[in-house]
């Protein structure tokens, strides 16, 4: 599988559309606008943010099995990176370390649980996509999600804030399979024809890199 990272409105959801067309495999979208929990955690993130991540926990372990037939299937986002967002909410006051620390033992343990003899558990190319914290305001406020906006909960911009700062570091970090990383507000590959072109070709020559393509 193909893992797209990266914060949020960095661009994951319009990347996995194209590359997966590109790649003519399938696509796997994180679960956002059918999601009953998210605009329940913006609105009482203590209260909800451990049943979140649960949520979310399922649905990608669900998607890690679903990809297993094409090595060049696309994750929207993915579990490799779960433990970031909910360790920032804990840190931030938003859930409390005992339930991250579960979490974390949860997450560990489930992803022994998958069937190593069909498949490897890591992705075969992590791609995360890097947009500076003025960029992800702006896209944050273009996709117009009325949960997510910073004039709706003022309290949102320093969480927004130290998520995109350690997002740098996490991906610095990462090391369970080959990475690599696109320049979000460089390539504005949602809305610029020959910047989504350039996109695919950089990932096109790292997949053929990895003999995967």
């Amino acid at each position: 599988m193909i893992v797209l990272a990266g914060t949020i409105g960095a661009g994951k959801t319009s990347l996995t559309k194209l590359l997966s067309q590109h790649l003519n495999s399938q696509p796997f979208f994180e679960s956002v606008d059918d999601n009953p929990i998210l605009p329940l955690f913006y609105k009482n993130p203590q209260k909800y943010g451990f049943l979140l991540q649960i949520y979310f926990l399922n649905r990608r372990l669900d998607e890690i099995k679903g990809s297993f037939d094409n090595d060049l299937n696309v994750l929207d986002r993915s579990i490799f990176e779960d433990s970031l967002l909910f360790k920032l909410n804990a840190d931030l006051g938003r859930a409390t370390q005992t339930e991250s620390n579960i979490y974390t033992s949860l997450l560990n343990n489930m992803m022994e649980e998958l069937p190593d003899e069909q498949h490897q558990k890591a992705p075969n190319l992590l791609i995360h996509i890097q947009v500076s914290f003025d960029t992800m305001l702006d896209r944050i406020k273009k996709r117009g999600r009325s949960f997510e906006q910073i004039d709706k909960d003022p309290s949102l911009y320093n969480y927004y804030k130290e998520l995109n700062e350690r997002y740098q570091k996490w991906y610095d970090q990462y090391d369970l399979s080959p990475k690599m990383v696109i320049d979000g507000d460089k390539y504005d590959f949602v809305e610029d024809d020959q910047a989504a072109s350039d996109v695919l070709r950089q990932i096109d020559q790292k997949l053929e890199s990895l003999n995967l393509k």
